[in-house]
């Protein structure tokens, strides 16, 4: 968890850096605090009609998903599960086998951390969200006359809008009266009755269990086949059935497998060059089950959503619209705290570092930097380098192939060459 230059010592982050993930724990419950006021106070009451069918459906006493059991399936279940996977699957296979168990438990925790705070955020601002449109729209359910019970005797005292020179007309389905009409004594019954708009089971399905398929894919690369940036594609070569046939080289081996190829049908006149590959070996499909167990959440959560409707408590475009709340809060969470699926290898960003944990300030790139750099002092080119050593002085040796230079000098500090290349630009334009 510590970085190159930070304030760690002995591997250990900062006081400050980890306050400042713990304020971000209590910004987002604070979210999801506020979410849930917003959900009990008096909504808005939208006027209705007496005669409009589509809030004439009957109430369903025994929902098929209640809100105890949404909190279970879209919280409950995908942090179970992102702590399953993050202290079995993680750092993975890629990890030396004398590495020291305090780094790997160090990647897990910190894995770990990132998959629940995503998981929060997604939920608790979807939450925030729904609740709040709710109020504001008051828009009835589909059950609200059930719920309702208008007081139909008196109902020319609570006529609100509509044409009202309908009834000589013996037509009355234009006609819309307010909330005080209803004879409902159970005031919360009714109050939720206005609550259509937008869905909160669709939102908080889609923003917990479309996070998990997305942490899932991340984690076992289940993703569509794809090229790695920079492949070229416009090259016949990297379309042929054998493109390593197309050069030269040493040896002779067949695209297909690792043995020279000898007798019938080998041709000696043409050569194999290794470093030669189709664009077809550049990426593979994973497999089916894994596909099936990433996509898995993402289907139960369209069940939540459908359930609404058949339970006769949201209009489709409710419905629809919640989810989407719950889509983008889902993708926006899980790219907050990870990197893209096609090139993050299953990692989450790594933390801030601990001079910049709450704050980073105009002239910078972001929240992650070498203190000595902004104060013009010469430092050692280690941007992006890795920290998975141990604090008692383990060191690598970089190839100087690898090793980052900048356009004015490999230790110049990233603010002085921006400055070059500025005043390149300047001059230039003068």
């Amino acid at each position: 968890m510590s970085r190159a230059g930070s304030e760690v010592k002995m591997g250990r982050p900062s006081i400050r850096l980890i306050s400042s993930y713990i304020f971000d724990w209590i910004v987002l419950i604070v979210v999801a605090a506020v979410g849930y006021v917003l959900g009990v106070i008096t909504p808005n009451k939208r006027p209705f009609s007496l005669v409009n069918p589509d809030i004439s459906f009957p109430f369903t006493e025994h929902e098929t998903v209640p809100d105890w059991l949404l909190f279970v399936l879209s919280c409950g279940v995908p942090a179970a599960i992102i702590v399953i996977v993050s202290i079995i699957f993680v750092p993975g296979a890629t990890v030396p086998k004398n590495t020291p168990a305090s780094l790997i438990w160090k990647r897990k925790l910190w894995e770990l951390h990132t998959g629940l705070l995503g998981l929060l955020m997604s939920v608790a601002c979807g939450f925030f969200f729904v609740s709040g449109i709710k109020n504001m729209c008051g828009k009835p359910r589909p059950d609200l006359l059930a719920r309702c019970l208008p007081d139909l005797e008196n109902a020319s005292k609570f006529l609100i809008g509509g044409f009202q020179g309908e009834s000589k007309l013996g037509n009355s389905i234009g006609q819309l009266y307010s909330a005080d009409i209803c004879q409902q004594t159970d005031k919360a019954k009714l109050n939720d009755g206005f609550r259509s708009y937008p869905s909160g089971h669709s939102a908080a399905s889609a923003g917990g269990l479309l996070y998990l398929s997305l942490f899932l894919a991340s984690k076992f690369a289940v993703t569509m086949p794809f090229v790695a940036t920079g492949t070229s594609s416009s090259s016949h070569d990297v379309h042929a059935a054998f493109p390593s046939r197309l050069g030269s080289a040493v040896e002779q081996y067949d695209d297909e497998a690792s043995a020279p190829m000898t007798g019938k049908g080998a041709n000696t006149s043409i050569a194999y060059n290794s470093s030669v590959q189709s664009l077809r070996r550049q990426a593979a499909a994973p497999p089916v089950y894994l596909l099936v167990i990433t996509v898995a959440p993402f289907c139960l959560a369209i069940f939540i959503a459908a359930s609404r409707w058949f339970d006769f408590r949201h209009h489709g475009f409710d419905i629809l619209f919640g989810f989407c709340i719950g889509v983008f809060t889902a993708i926006f969470s899980f790219r907050f705290y990870h990197l893209p699926i096609t090139v993050g290898a299953g990692w989450a960003w790594g933390p801030r570092s601990p001079d910049r944990a709450f704050w980073a300030g105009v002239g910078r790139l972001g929240y992650v930097g070498e203190k000595d750099v902004e104060r013009g002092m010469t430092v050692p080119a280690n941007y992006g380098a890795s920290t998975d050593v141990e604090a008692h002085g383990a060191s690598l040796s970089v190839p100087a192939a690898m090793s980052y230079r900048s356009p004015v000098s490999r230790n110049d500090p990233y603010q002085d060459v921006e400055l070059h290349n500025l005043n390149e630009g300047t001059s230039q334009g003068a």
